[in-house]
């Protein structure tokens, strides 16, 4: 399914009232239609007409991040560590998006990646917080990416989430609008970056974007991730997956046949991943939400509820067996449902299936991306499982330009929301590929603000080079 480009100046007037200036308020509609309808509810039931009011711009910056996850923290510590003054915003309590709020205690395909990556790796080995390589704790992250935008001294707004925003007449995006405990509030900057992972800034500013498999509209599902403690690994050792020079495969099977023992059914996800971030605390992925839209509310919702019901009757199947899953108990369930596909935003360049199938090589490449093509069942009827319809990837390039939007100037995407195609995203849309992305988006922001240009008018060799370093290692 595609989204066209949206009507900016339409939803302009018919949304959210922004300051671009102290001295200066652009009303969320025109004043023909305020003087046209009366305030309240219409007639006819349906609509609600929203009084135009004046919105504070608490501030400017050189660069503002929307979105705290993977490719946030990456991006705003390293458009600061650039020299830019920078604002991050996140719609949760925490930073970390799916590490942390979405308890996915994983980062793939982050070895060949120099930089952010690595320096996180370091920071959960001093917390001895790290196993098996990729393996972390949820809880040790928080504090690791709390330290670094504190270090770094980038300004946070938590539980802040993006509604709004304003371009000009030239389709350059100068201010987010934020609600939150304090309102909507306004801020602006010189660039901006999406890393939202659902594209919320990108088609608030009036972006098109795409979504799902073109032939069908599907996506992958959600899943509800939780924490595990009361196992012993020595133990369940057979049910474990991520262990070195070890199957995934094999414990998958094994942990998906006894699940469907204590329950009368299998999971929804019939490779279900038991991760051991301890030897004593574990990571469990069995869960698929199928047929609901990241990006509206009622099926987050929906998913949510399903998820925490579905794994619940799972742990409690597993303890009736007694043994060494005796004491098995739920630590924690997520902040947020695990979202793996939601808005594409349309870019310069569009990562293609014949790109990842080819093993694409570009000029501008931010990265290397490894990690193979991933797409867990849309459809429940034909599989509950990984469902590749045939489709392989070579390591490819992920090109700079597939991180700028088309549609808008002054803005960049990083992460998961960046330009491609239904199969490429399955691939580049692991934490490593995230933060890869959403570090030089913070670079390319940083200079951009310095020497007063658009993002898309920055010189690939100027990028590279302040980024000093090579796209793999």
């Amino acid at each position: 399914m595609s989204d066209s480009k949206f009507d900016r100046r339409g939803f302009l007037r018919r949304g959210t009232t922004a300051a671009l200036t102290a001295g200066f308020v652009a009303g969320s509609a025109g004043a023909e239609e305020t003087a046209a309808d009366t305030k309240g509810v219409k007639a006819d039931g349906r609509t609600f007409l929203e009084p135009a009011k004046e919105i504070p711009v608490i501030g400017r910056w050189d660069v503002i991040v929307c979105g705290g996850g993977p490719a946030g923290i990456a991006a705003a510590v390293r458009a600061a560590r650039d020299g830019a003054r920078v604002l991050l915003i996140e719609a949760n309590g925490c930073l970390g998006g799916i590490w942390t709020a979405g308890l996915l205690g994983c980062l793939l395909d982050g070895y060949n990646k120099p930089g952010i990556t690595q320096e996180i790796f370091e920071r959960l080995d001093k917390r001895d917080a790290r196993r098996y390589r990729r393996l972390f704790e949820p809880e040790p992250m928080k504090i690791i990416l709390d330290e670094m935008v504190q270090d770094a001294k980038i300004d946070v707004r938590l539980h802040s989430r993006v509604v709004a925003a304003h371009c000009d007449e030239a389709n350059r995006l100068k201010l987010v609008v934020t609600e939150s405990k304090s309102g909507r509030e306004a801020f602006a900057a010189d660039v901006f970056i999406d890393t939202t992972g659902d594209g919320d800034l990108s088609i608030n500013a009036g972006c098109g974007w795409d979504y799902g498999c073109p032939d069908t509209g599907e996506a992958q599902p959600f899943s509800y991730i939780i924490l595990l403690t009361g196992i012993e690994l020595d133990e369940i050792r057979p049910y474990a997956s991520g262990l070195p020079g070890e199957s995934w495969a094999v414990p998958k099977q094994a942990l998906a046949k006894l699940i469907e023992q204590t329950t009368g059914h299998g999971p929804s996800y019939a490779s279900p991943t038991l991760f051991p971030v301890r030897d004593d605390v574990f990571v469990l992925m069995a869960n698929h939400e199928y047929g609901l839209k990241g990006y509206r509310t009622d099926d987050l919702t929906t998913g949510t509820f399903r998820g925490r019901a579905e794994v619940n009757r799972m742990i409690d199947g597993l303890r009736s067996l007694g043994g060494p899953w005796g004491n098995i108990r739920i630590v924690a369930t997520p902040e947020h449902i695990g979202v793996r596909a939601s808005r594409r935003i349309h870019g310069r360049y569009t990562i293609s299936t014949e790109d990842i199938s080819t093993g694409a090589r570009f000029d501008d490449a931010v990265c290397r991306c490894t990690f193979g093509v991933d797409v867990h069942s849309t459809n429940p009827d034909k599989s509950k499982s990984i469902d590749n319809r045939g489709v392989r990837s070579k390591p490819y390039d992920i090109p700079f330009r597939s991180m700028l939007p088309k549609d808008v100037d002054g803005l960049m995407t990083a992460g998961r929301c960046i330009s491609g195609d239904f199969f490429p995203h399955s691939s580049y849309r692991v934490t490593g590929n995230s933060v890869a992305t959403g570090e030089c988006a913070g670079t390319a922001a940083a200079l951009a603000a310095k020497n007063g240009v658009m993002p898309h008018e920055l010189e690939w060799k100027d990028i590279e080079a302040a980024l000093g370093r090579p796209i793999v290692q």
